[in-house]
């Protein structure tokens, strides 16, 4: 972990993720792309799609989801 000069830190780390879930970021990269009018990267497109989803409180019961539901990014270590 290092500290950014924009005041926040990064972590990086490596995740094994099938291709569905690849195309799915490469989607959301083109919809960023649009809305900014400028290149995205993946790295970007998951930065952003992390940063737009309300935090869940460390003491808060999880809520249950169905198992239908599919999530951006699914982070599997099953490829």
């Amino acid at each position: 972990m290092h500290a950014t000069p924009d005041g926040e830190a990064e972590i990086s780390l490596v995740v094994r993720l099938p291709w569905e879930d690849v195309a799915r970021l490469g989607q959301e990269a083109g919809r960023l792309a649009a809305q900014m009018q400028r290149p995205v990267t993946l790295d970007e497109a998951v930065s952003n799609r992390l940063r737009s989803r309300p935090a869940a409180a460390a003491h808060a019961k999880p809520v249950e989801q169905p198992a239908a539901v599919s999530a951006l990014p699914r982070l599997s270590g099953t490829g």
